[in-house]
């Protein structure tokens, strides 16, 4: 049975949007299963970063637009979803999910998820679709679903898990080339670039085993 699911993007680039490497191992690793895939984006502004020196720049783009890069321009905006036309959702990571999805990059364990995210996440889990929360993204479901006390991961028990945790979620150690997955919730994460000196190959292989588990959970 194909499957349908809807991947959420932040933007184009790890510091201001959605960690490349990470969203196309999950777009590819989709194509692996055949899945009917279609990728959504906020359509609000976003704050740029100079990758190679790291410094904000301050010009304001679209998330939807930089998203948009990544995936060939085959993108919609987020409030174009419809749940019902899907049987998962997956939220790559990269600073974008941090910064543009929700405030934990700004307001750490005082983090307030964005009202479409949370309310995606809520309706989701609502109706008994598998999540996946990959690198950063894990701190969306701890803040949403934290009343369900998830089972997650983002990498090394530190202090993001201790933020984490504080809001309900049960925290578990993981390495970058493994997932871990909370059947009860139909919540699957895996680390990816949490773990700064993951190979692209480590960040691929983990976020394929994530989708394998979330493929046969939907």
């Amino acid at each position: 049975m194909t499957r349908s699911i809807a991947v959420i993007l932040s933007g184009c680039g790890f510091l201001d949007g959605a960690e490349v490497t990470e969203a196309t191992s999950t777009l590819i690793h989709l194509a692996r299963h055949s899945a009917k895939t279609q990728v959504f984006a906020p359509d609000g502004d976003l704050s740029t970063v100079n990758h190679i020196t790291q410094e904000a720049k301050g010009d304001a783009r679209n998330i939807l637009e930089e998203s948009a890069r990544i995936c060939r321009g085959n993108i919609q905006a987020l409030s174009q979803l419809k749940l019902a036309d899907f049987d998962a959702i997956i939220f790559p990571g990269g600073f974008g999910v941090a910064k543009n999805l929700c405030d934990f990059a700004e307001k750490g364990a005082n983090m307030s998820v964005a009202p479409a995210i949370a309310k995606l996440i809520q309706e989701a889990h609502e109706g008994s679709r598998p999540l996946g929360f990959f690198c950063i993204a894990p701190a969306l479901a701890a803040k949403v679903l934290g009343p369900q006390q998830p089972m997650l991961t983002v990498g090394a028990l530190d202090g993001t898990s201790e933020a984490l945790a504080s809001f309900g979620a049960e925290m578990v150690a993981c390495e970058v080339t493994d997932f871990v997955t909370d059947r009860l919730n139909k919540v699957i994460s895996t680390p990816a670039y949490m773990y700064d000196d993951a190979t692209p190959y480590q960040v691929f292989t983990g976020i394929g085993r994530a989708i394998d588990e979330l493929i046969e959970m939907a």
